[in-house]
């Protein structure tokens, strides 16, 4: 076992090394301070580690060092990029690549760095003149006909960090054999010098509202009922940004599809990469959307939405029965959007036989429910939506993709890009609001009557943070457990069926019957379906040091007025399946 002065030796030897004059003079100032200081845990935290470039690119806290996000771990990112676009893309005249980041510190410098490597690697780089939603990014690269592009941005992390995403020609984010390839390139890069950081100004392209334009028309397209919008034009609509990228966008999208009445937040309009009104700038916090219900409630608005600072995410705030504002969680604003969309679809006689949605594998089952009713074929991805837009392009040409979405608060309403997209989902939950107005009821009366319909489930999330190697440990024992010694049975209902993703085994526990799953690649989720209906998902996080219990139970719903009494039985039959299962 290595001893801490082993291992603080090892650490101070890798930041010596960025005292080299081909780093920055303030680079090398900063590096001999933390090396001079008696007390090591800066050095340690700075330099512990390299800052790696997984499978979706970069994300950490912003620094000197070589755990830190700053213009040499960005560079190498970059560079590593680039060397494989030349490879990968030899035998075209032009390369080409979209550059884009959201509001965070250093975002823009980050970005222009990127551009200069990129172009100083003979390959055009599209930046964008300023903060674009990662959405329009993914829709660039598509436009222009780009081999890969990059947005800078943590999304809904902390202000402290930022972020290197990086996706490929189908305006999609990486994934095998490219994203194992890209990240061996990247760790080639041993040397600062072998990153090319002066670029060629002629090969760097500034892009401007052009795209915006665009990138609204094919959102408006996705429309399936003008004559609503119409008639509820004057739709009071509040909607915050939450100071990113989002600012301009949303607005001037909702205007654009049919929607007079948009209500903004000034406060929240001011683009902040310190995000000064919220603790923390993610719309599945219930904190980041108090202002904006605050202000619904003042203006006596239909519907409250709000985006992360990369305009990924949406979270929606609708009206109960009693006139207040509660926020949707992210399953129940996936199925919202898919029930609309299904259903419009087959009223418009778009309906060919050939359509499908696709959701996570701890989403909702209900998804799956509405496309069977309606016979649409529902795909299972794993979680994270590279994997949603990998389905997009297997099934490209051969059928039609209707939209798609995961219970962390991410969907895309049509093909038009390959990520995640609030600004059209916020649209189209705005067309939804007005379907419901236009029929006597509200989105939360709608929702119900969707539950009333094709089933009730009530769905919950625990996560556990378990830091250090000691908390990796910790982690893998407790997938080891559930591995090797599954629960019978969980609050009165007994495990029918057992998914290991990481086996790529499904295993029916009544008949003994076991079935190869098909994914693409093994994953490390466990699933527990019950005999009465209950999902219970078990997966550690692939970035942060925490697993993730994903809980969907179910119920009965006859009536809008059982609404609540279903959710309390749901929570009590959840707290006991957690008190089974030991989770804590």
């Amino acid at each position: 076992m290595t001893s801490n002065s082993e291992q603080l030796t090892a650490i101070r030897k890798r930041a010596e090394k960025w005292l080299d004059p081909l780093y920055d003079e303030q680079t090398n100032a900063e590096v001999k301070a933390m090396l001079d200081n008696d007390d090591p845990t800066e050095l340690t935290d700075a330099f512990y580690k390299n800052l790696e470039f997984g499978t979706g690119g970069l994300r950490g806290v912003m620094g000197t060092g070589s755990n830190r996000m700053n213009k040499y771990t960005v560079g190498s990112a970059t560079q590593g990029l680039a060397n494989y676009i030349n490879k990968e893309f030899s035998h075209l005249s032009e390369r080409k690549v979209v550059i884009g980041h959201d509001c965070r510190n250093n975002s823009r410098y980050f970005a222009e760095t990127v551009a200069q490597i990129f172009s100083a690697n003979n390959i055009t780089a599209y930046l964008f003149e300023d903060l674009r939603p990662t959405p329009e990014i993914s829709f660039a690269i598509r436009h222009l006909k780009c081999q890969s592009g990059v947005i800078i941005t943590a999304s809904h992390n902390p202000k402290e960090y930022n972020g290197f995403k990086a996706y490929w020609d189908d305006g999609a984010q990486i994934i095998a054999p490219h994203d194992k390839n890209i990240i061996d390139e990247v760790a080639n890069i041993e040397s600062v010098s072998k990153i090319k950081f002066e670029g060629n100004k002629k090969l760097i392209k500034i892009l401007g509202n052009e795209i915006d334009k665009l990138f609204i028309k094919e959102i408006t397209n996705i429309s399936l009922n003008k004559k609503i919008i119409e008639n509820q034009k004057n739709l009071k609509i509040v909607f915050s940004p939450i100071h990113g990228t989002t600012v301009n966008i949303v607005p001037s999208a909702l205007q654009e599809y049919g929607f007079n009445n948009i209500i903004n937040i000034p406060e929240q309009d001011i683009v902040d990469g310190n995000f000064p009104t919220v603790i923390s700038p993610n719309p599945e916090d219930p904190e980041a959307l108090k202002m904006a219900i605050k202000k619904a409630e003042e203006s006596n608005a239909d519907m409250v939405a709000a985006c992360d600072p990369d305009g990924d995410r949406l979270g929606i705030a609708v009206k109960n029965e009693k006139g207040e504002f509660i926020l949707l969680n992210g399953n129940q604003t996936a199925l919202l959007l898919t029930w609309y969309m299904i259903t419009q679809w087959k009223k418009q006689g778009y309906i060919k036989g050939e359509e499908f949605v696709v959701k996570t594998i701890v989403t909702s089952e209900i998804i799956k429910t509405i496309a069977d009713n309606n016979s649409i074929e529902c795909f299972d991805s794993y979680t994270g939506f590279k994997w949603i837009a990998s389905i997009i392009r297997e099934l490209e040409g051969e059928k039609k993709y209707i939209c798609g979405g995961e219970e962390s608060y991410g969907f895309l309403p049509g093909d038009y890009v390959r990520d995640k997209d609030a600004v059209g989902s916020i649209c189209m939950m705005a067309e939804i609001a007005a379907w419901a107005k236009d029929h006597g009821k509200t989105v939360y009366e709608l929702l119900k009557d969707i539950y009333i319909e094709y089933g009730f489930s009530y769905e919950h999330m625990v996560s556990i943070v378990r830091k250090g190697k000691s908390g990796a440990e910790e982690i893998n024992a407790m997938m080891d457990k559930f591995r090797n010694n599954p629960p019978k049975e969980v609050a009165g209902s007994t495990i029918t069926v057992i998914k290991d993703f990481d086996k790529l085994e499904e295993i029916n526990l009544l008949t003994g019957k076991k079935e190869k799953l098909n994914k693409p690649a093994p994953s490390n989720v466990l699933q527990f379906f019950t005999k009465d209906g209950s999902k219970i998902s078990a997966r550690p996080s692939g970035t942060e040091p925490k697993i993730k219990f994903y809980f969907e139970v179910k119920g009965e719903l006859k009536e809008r007025i059982e609404f609540n009494s279903s959710v309390a039985k749901a929570k009590n039959k959840i707290d006991a399946i957690i008190k089974d299962m030991k989770i804590e």
